[in-house]
C-alpha cells in the first residue's frame, strides 16, 4: 500500500520516466520481501537497524557498492515520503553512510574507431540502413539507448535537422543531427523503413526490427556488439561508451560545459563535469610531449 503511493507520487511530483519508477519500485519492493523473512510486516515499525542488516545482505551476496548505493538511495526517498505523508517523524536511514565507490577510467571511442565504427554497416541493404541510421544519430546527439528505442518517427525533424528527446525526468530537449547523421536517417525513413515494417504499417517507432515493431534494448545491444566486432573494437560496445565518446569528442573540440549538459540532458552540471578529467589528461599528456622542460 505504502508503495503504490509513493511509486504515484514520484510520478505525479517529481515527473520521473517509467523506468526510473520501475527501478524504485524493484528496489523498496526487494526490501519488502527482506524484512518480511525477518519476521517485520509493517514498514512504520522499520529502524536503522533492519536498513543496516539489508544493505549488509546485499554486499555479502555479492552486490555492488554502485547497486548497493542505488538501493540505499531509494529507501531514503522512501522513507521522506512516509515522513511527508505524516505516517513516521524520523527517516531510519539518516546517518547511514553510502558505500565508497571506486572511480572507473571513463571507457570511450578515439575518433578513429568511431569513423570506423561508423562505416561498419553495409548500406545496400534494410537492415544495414537501419543499423547505420542508428550509430549515426548515437554518435551525433549522445542520446540515451532508452531515448533512441523510445524514439517515434514523429520526433525527428529532417528538415530542420533535430531530435526530439524525452529525457530521464520527461522534460523534452531537443538535440541537432548533423548531416550525416540526417542523411543516414533519410536513407532508412525512405528507402528502408517500409520494407521492415511489412504488415505492421500502424507502428510509430522510429527504429523497427525484422517484425515490424519497436526495436529493444536487448536487440540494440546485439547490434552494437555485430558492429564492434566488425570495426575491429577490441573491447566491449555498448550505447553509453558512444553517449561517452559523443561527450568527450565535444569538449575535445571547444565545447563549453553548459550546452554539452544541455545536450546530453542531465539534471545535474557534475555529471556533465566527469568527461573533464578525460579532456584534463589529454592536455597533460599533450604537455609533457611538447614542453621542453616538462
Amino acid at each position: 500500500m505504502y508503495t503504490e503511493g509513493f511509486i504515484e507520487f514520484l510520478q505525479r511530483e517529481k515527473k520521473m520516466s517509467k523506468n526510473t519508477l520501475e527501478a524504485y519500485n524493484r528496489d523498496i519492493s526487494e526490501f519488502i520481501s527482506f524484512e518480511g523473512t525477518r519476521g517485520i510486516t509493517d514498514l512504520l515499525d522499520i529502524s536503522s537497524t533492519e536498513i543496516i542488516a539489508f544493505l549488509h545482505e546485499l554486499k555479502t551476496g555479492g552486490k555492488s557498492a554502485a547497486t548497493v548505493n542505488r538501493k540505499l538511495a531509494s529507501m531514503r526517498a522512501f522513507f521522506n515520503y512516509l515522513i511527508q505523508i505524516g505516517l513516521i517523524k524520523s527517516n531510519p536511514t539518516t546517518g547511514i553512510k553510502s558505500p565508497k565507490i571506486e572511480k572507473k577510467a571513463l571507457e570511450y571511442l578515439e575518433i578513429d574507431e568511431v569513423d570506423r565504427l561508423l562505416g561498419a554497416p553495409d548500406e545496400t541493404n534494410a537492415k544495414g540502413m537501419r543499423d547505420k541510421a542508428i550509430l549515426e544519430v548515437l554518435y551525433a546527439t549522445g542520446i540515451r539507448v532508452s531515448e533512441i528505442i523510445e524514439a517515434n518517427l514523429a520526433d525527428i525533424n529532417l528538415r530542420m535537422g533535430f531530435i526530439t528527446c524525452a529525457g530521464e525526468s520527461s522534460k523534452a530537449r531537443i538535440v541537432p543531427l548533423g548531416r550525416p547523421a540526417r542523411a543516414a536517417l533519410e536513407n532508412y525513413i525512405y528507402d528502408s523503413r517500409d520494407a521492415l515494417l511489412k504488415e505492421n504499417r500502424e507502428e510509430n517507432a522510429l527504429f523497427v526490427n525484422y517484425s515490424g515493431k519497436r526495436i529493444t534494448r536487448q536487440g540494440l545491444w546485439k547490434i552494437l556488439k555485430e558492429y564492434g566486432v566488425k570495426a575491429g573494437i577490441d573491447h566491449r560496445l555498448t550505447p553509453n561508451i558512444i553517449r561517452n565518446s559523443f561527450a568527450v569528442h565535444m569538449l575535445q573540440n571547444g565545447a563549453d560545459l553548459k550546452s554539452l549538459q544541455e545536450l546530453m540532458g542531465h539534471e545535474d552540471i557534475s555529471a556533465t563535469q566527469a568527461y573533464l578529467s578525460v579532456t584534463k589528461n589529454r592536455i597533460k599528456d599533450v604537455y609533457d610531449k611538447a614542453h621542453p622542460r616538462a
